[in-house]
């Protein structure tokens, strides 16, 4: 009986089914924590490049 859970359990360790649906989501997690981290920062320049591209669009329609 031991020997038969040993090699179920050996079969489950190199099983590689679903692997990479693991990383994927272990690769969005870790990019929601950084974004959770730095919100305040990305938020400032999202802001900043939104303004700036406003500016330029105002100034090419005004024709100056």
């Amino acid at each position: 009986m031991l020997t038969t859970i040993q090699g179920k359990m050996k079969r489950l360790w190199k099983d590689e089914k679903g692997l990479g649906m693991l990383e994927i989501i272990l690769i969005i997690a870790v990019i929601v924590i950084i974004a959770v981290i730095f919100r305040e920062q990305l938020s400032n320049i999202v802001k900043n490049l939104l303004s700036k591209a406003g500016s330029k669009t105002d100034e090419f329609m005004d024709g100056e």
